[in-house]
């Protein structure tokens, strides 16, 4: 039951159905429905009044809800119409600025055409390709950037550049099209030209502009013609002094300007001959007058025209009546036309011919006397040969006697003589010690010039080697009241010990001779990667025109020196034999400031080797008192002379003449000598050095020296291999007698 303090529910229906909003006509008329439905539903007294009742509250929510919905509606249908009418004002104001944007191309003088980011054409003016009018109805938007290049490459009004077909002009239309921006000129329909420029946008699409510039092109042409004809006017007078025939001709093949040589070359009258004439017309005159060589034509000189990208030049030899020769030369020229040109290079063929023949001439004259030169060569190698045997022969003969007489003269000094006897015999022993030195070096001087001497370069230390030199040049330099001065070094240097030491003794000599106060230096000095050794001298110095001449054979620059101060041989041995070494050698010097002779040496890596003494090991040693000796000698008189100063000196000597009577005497009698002394060149039989062999098989280690004037490096290498020490005859004194007695231990009894 309903409440009976609320209010009717009929009433609050009727409060619910009315919307205040709703204009009073609509209220009164709803009230009206509702009273009268309250009076029907008030008379009715049947069961169903309670259902109908609750319909009829279901109907009322219904209507709220509808309400609620319809007004949504509205507000979104509002919503809508409103959005609808902002799309609408912009489509027309999108039209619009269409419509104004394709007004605005459209006024423009330039053909113009935009693609979007996917190259598709957005729009273009009438004036875009309007010089290719075969294609212009297919240039609509929606056309893509390829579609719309392969229309223009198959214009027939598009022009294609020279040496380009169609397809070239379509790939590289599209490879300029990668690029952010470019521009180039095209030709468009007949002698009609566009500046093409392409730009690409923010947003990735690319506008094109067509300029049309034919104009411009064909001032520049005119210009440009001009410019030849004035240039034509003032290299014409140019052509005319030349000795070749001489044409210029354009882009198109048409001539511009020749000279009266090329038409005197072609034999033409001078009216054969115009401004613009084409090349084929001049080709035609070249192929009826000439001949060309075989395998070749005058199509050749065609085609390399007409390429589209021409080697740099052309040239071809032809002739005219047989004996005339023309050469055809052509070259292209930076605004793609060329210059040709015809030259009778009869002469110089002629010539060329003449110098072939004078060659072979030449050149069998050049044979001959090289046959002849080098007969004369091996003559004088022959004679030089000789000369070397010759000379070596000749000191041997020499030395032999020359050392008998040092020995004779040795074996005096002892005696009682009287003083004018004793100076006789320095003044002897001095000429004789000239003569050998004389000799020594004459045989150094052929070793060298012929090439047999044989060098041993090695690890090498300075230091000992001037020490000996301080020793041995000290007394002389005294003598002359000269300071001598050999610094100490610790250098390692690559060289041979021998030539090294006659090297530095020579120029040291040298320096001495010709140093009549001061000093003479001797130094080492490290010099960037090499070692330098110095000869100083504070002497008469040498003139710059004297300096090459030093070296040379018998050449002294005091010519009033005499014999006994030397024969100009010194320099000459140091020079051969720096070269051979590899040393290089200089001098510096100058007339009154002395001299300074520097030699370079290689630096070395590792210590010397040390030599072993030969006469290290004894073997026995001999009876005290005297000293017993063996001496093998060939020579009777050389013989004599050793024998005589031996036995004053107090030695006991055993002399034979050859190897086998010395081996024999030792096997028949078991005598064992002290010392050993051994001629090398003993005549026929066995040589000194295996005799020497043999008697040590024999004695075992007995010291020995072998005696000799032979020189060569093979005697010293087979001596060396032995391990015995050699004495030069001359025999030297000093060096014998401190062998035999300079370290002579007590015999056993």
């Amino acid at each position: 039951m309903n409440d009976p303090c609320s209010p009717p529910v009929g009433l609050n229906a009727a409060r619910a159905l009315l919307d205040r909003n709703d204009p009073p006509e609509r209220q009164t008329e709803k009230l009206l429905t509702i009273v009268e439905a309250l009076i029907r539903r008030a008379e009715e007294t049947t069961e169903d009044r309670g259902a109908a009742w609750a319909q009829f509250q279901r109907a009322a929510m219904l209507e709220d809800q509808v309400r609620d919905r319809t007004r949504d509606l509205e507000r979104a249908l509002d919503l809508l119409n409103a959005s609808n009418a902002r799309l609408a004002k912009a489509h027309r104001e999108t039209e619009a600025a269409r419509q104004n944007l394709a007004s605005a191309i459209e006024t423009i003088q330039e053909g113009f055409a935009l693609f979007d980011a996917n190259d598709v054409m957005v729009l273009c003016n009438s004036r875009f390709n309007a010089l290719l009018p075969d294609i212009r109805a297919q240039m609509q938007p929606g056309l893509s950037f390829t579609q719309y290049i392969d229309c223009a490459a198959g214009s027939a009004h598009l022009g294609m550049p020279p040496g380009m077909n169609r397809a070239d002009w379509r790939r590289m239309r599209l490879a300029r099209h990668q690029q952010h921006h470019f521009i180039l000129t095209q030709q468009m329909g007949e002698d009609r030209w566009v500046q093409v420029s392409e730009h690409r946008t923010h947003e990735g699409g690319t506008v094109i502009l067509q300029t049309e510039v034919t104009d411009l092109v064909r001032r520049e042409r005119a210009a440009r013609g001009q410019l030849r004809d004035d240039q034509a006017a003032v290299l014409r007078p140019t052509l005319e002094h030349l000795k070749i025939g001489v044409c210029q001709f354009d882009l198109r093949l048409h001539l511009l300007v020749w000279n009266d040589r090329l038409v005197e070359f072609l034999k033409l009258t001078p009216g054969a001959v115009w401004p613009g004439m084409h090349f084929d017309e001049i080709l035609t005159l070249l192929s009826g007058r000439f001949t060309f060589p075989g395998g070749q034509s005058v199509r050749q000189l065609s085609d390399w025209v007409r390429r589209a990208q021409r080697p740099e030049t052309f040239q071809m030899e032809v002739t005219r009546e047989g004996s005339q020769v023309y050469e055809i030369f052509a070259k292209e020229l930076p605004d793609g036309g060329f210059v040709l040109s015809l030259e009778d290079i009869t002469q110089m063929r002629t010539t060329l011919a003449e110098l072939s023949r004078a060659n072979e001439t030449l050149e069998a004259r050049v044979t001959e006397r090289t046959w002849e030169l080098e007969d004369a060569l091996a003559s004088a190698e022959r004679a030089n040969a000789s000369r070397a045997r010759f000379v070596a022969a000749a000191s041997h003969d020499l030395l032999q006697p020359l050392s008998a007489a040092k020995l004779y003269l040795a074996s005096l000094g002892d005696d009682a003589l009287t003083e004018a006897a004793g100076r006789t015999l320095d003044k002897a022993q001095n000429a004789l010690m000239s003569v050998e030195g004389i000799l020594g070096a004459l045989l150094d001087i052929s070793r060298l010039e012929s090439g047999r001497a044989a060098i041993e370069p090695a690890p090498l230390a300075l230091g000992p080697v001037f020490r000996q030199l301080a020793d041995e040049f000290a007394p002389a330099a005294a003598l002359k009241g000269l300071r001598l001065r050999i610094r100490p070094t610790e250098a390692m240097v690559i060289s041979d010990r021998a030539y090294l030491r006659r090297i530095l003794q020579n120029l040291i000599s040298n320096a001495l001779r010709y140093t009549e106060t001061g000093s003479v230096l001797v130094a080492a000095r490290k010099r960037g990667g090499q070692w330098r050794v110095e000869v100083r001298d504070s002497g008469l110095g040498i003139a710059e025109a004297e300096q090459e001449l030093i070296f040379r054979e018998f050449h002294r620059v005091d010519a009033h020196a005499s014999a006994s101060e030397g024969m100009g041989l010194g320099l000459a041995i140091v020079d051969r034999a720096a070269a051979l070494l590899g040393h290089p050698l200089s001098l510096q010097s100058a007339p009154g400031r002395g001299s300074t002779f520097a030699l370079d040496f290689a630096v070395a890596c590792k210590q010397p080797s040390q030599e072993p003494e030969a006469d290290a090991a004894m073997g026995r040693d001999p009876e005290a008192g005297d000293v017993l000796v063996l001496l093998v000698e060939n020579d009777p008189e050389l013989s004599r002379a050793m024998v005589q100063l031996l036995e004053k000196w107090g030695a006991s000597v055993l002399d034979v003449s050859s190897g086998e009577e010395a081996l024999d005497l030792i096997a028949s009698t078991g005598v064992e000598p002290d010392r050993l002394l051994i001629d090398y060149q003993l005549g026929s039989g066995i040589d000194g050095l295996e005799c020497l062999q043999k008697l040590q098989d024999m004695l075992g280690q007995v010291p020995a020296r072998l005696v000799t004037a032979d020189r060569s490096e093979e005697m010293r290498a087979r001596a060396k291999a032995l391990g015995v020490s050699v004495l030069q005859k001359p025999t030297p004194t000093d060096a014998l007698e401190e062998f035999l007695f300079g370290a002579v231990p007590a015999r056993k009894a």
